[in-house]
């Protein structure tokens, strides 16, 4: 299959130049929103040429969407002056967010395209349409590889039957779950359907769940989109992690900061968008993921993370008192010869008990009860663990408390 456009076949230098001139210009963009004016204040534009100089500015964070917006309604000043919309969505929270009718304004395309969706097929676009972008998402990706659309949205599976065999439904683009439903009602009915192809996301495709399809004739393919960003991310027919989309940067940081972590371990998901109607810089997700090493055998040649792993949002409330990522990065950053450390709530009978571990060269515990205290406001054992020995899992707090 030919690729989508020579976005995706760039070498590491040629993707490196090319940033020294994109990034500049989105940083110069942003700071004249009234939201990131603020947050950019004082930083150069231009001396932000590459990740490793991003990676320098504050993040941002779904909180700070919402509270701008309710201080400034309906979209808390992160766009540019004279910024155009045709279209503004609710999110969960509620947060919302601008939609444009321009060519494939939220990159789906290049996803659709790597799932061998294109001129005439007919997507059976199951994800919604109402409040929620992600029915407009996915269309706009069908129109951008020539792809007719029927804008299904959710729920009333007999029609949804009834339409793909009348239409001839060729592909199908909805949450990983649905597609089952659908095609188990074809059955009962007696039904036979034509997708072959499958674009899913918004929720977990299990391998047992992508083997089900793989018998019943159909590939299935996913990717990582959020209403904010567009899509971040997508897998190919290689099916070796997911390939970051060329319309973002997107970073690996450890929760509570906004330090990029290496190669292979677990952190925040940390993306910035290159998107000029609407530049957010460092936008936090809250999602864990992990950079992988190498490049996909399908030819495209930029980063891959492995797929959506949990939330980072680790806040956890222990003997009444909210212990949170970022305190736990406080903590670290007190001690130069500390490279990590875990926060884990325990029961022990009917108290909650707090155990720190930390990943030190040094041997004695007491030398950081201290700071444990004064940073989490509570006491706990602290236990000295060998350096690489805690779980690469993204994980800086964790509760192994029973709720049954």
């Amino acid at each position: 299959m030919t690729h989508f456009d020579a976005l995706e076949t760039r070498s590491a230098d040629q993707r490196a130049a090319d940033l020294t001139l994109d990034l500049p210009a989105l940083i110069a963009l942003a700071q004249r929103t009234p939201a990131m004016a603020r947050t950019l204040a004082g930083v150069e534009a231009a001396s932000i040429t590459s990740a490793e100089a991003l990676a320098a500015l504050p993040l941002i964070r779904k909180a700070d969407l919402s509270g701008a917006q309710k201080a400034y309604p309906p979209l808390g000043g992160f766009l540019p002056p004279g910024g155009a919309y045709e279209h503004i969505f609710q999110s969960p929270g509620p947060i919302y967010e601008i939609g444009r009718t321009t060519a494939d304004w939220w990159r789906m395309g290049r996803f659709l395209h790597a799932c061998g969706i294109g001129r005439g097929d007919i997507v059976q676009n199951c994800f919604g349409y109402h409040l929620t972008p992600a029915g407009m998402i996915f269309e706009s990706g069908a129109r951008a590889v020539g792809a007719a659309v029927l804008p299904a949205g959710t729920g009333q599976t007999d029609l949804q039957v009834r339409a793909a065999v009348d239409v001839g439904s060729t592909a199908y683009a909805g949450t990983p779950d649905y597609l089952k439903v659908i095609l188990d009602r074809a059955d009962e009915l007696g039904e036979r359907l034509s997708i072959t192809r499958a674009a899913v996301g918004g929720g977990a495709l299990f391998p047992s769940l992508r083997r089900e399809y793989a018998d019943r004739g159909i590939s299935v393919l996913q990717c990582y989109a959020t209403a904010d960003l567009g899509n971040i991310a997508y897998e190919s027919p290689a099916m070796e992690g997911m390939i970051l989309d060329e319309g973002v940067i997107v970073e690996i940081v450890r929760p509570g900061t906004g330090d990029p972590v290496p190669v292979g371990e677990v952190g925040e998901v940390v993306v910035t968008t290159l998107n000029r109607d609407y530049p957010l810089v460092r936008f936090a997700t809250g999602d864990l993921s992990a950079l992988m090493p190498g490049v996909s055998p399908c030819g495209r040649s930029n980063l891959r993370i492995r797929g959506w792993m949990g939330r980072a949002d680790q806040t956890t409330k222990i003997k009444g008192m909210f212990v949170r990522p970022e305190q736990v990065a406080e903590l670290v950053a007190r001690h130069e010869e500390v490279a990590r450390a875990r926060v884990i709530a325990l029961r022990e009978g009917e108290m909650d008990t707090m155990l720190v571990q930390v990943e030190s060269r040094a041997s004695n515990p007491a030398l950081y009860e201290g700071s444990v205290l004064e940073v989490l406001k509570l006491r706990g054992r602290v236990e000295i663990v060998t350096p690489g020995t805690l779980p690469n899992d993204g994980k800086v707090i964790e509760d192994r408390r029973s709720y049954g």
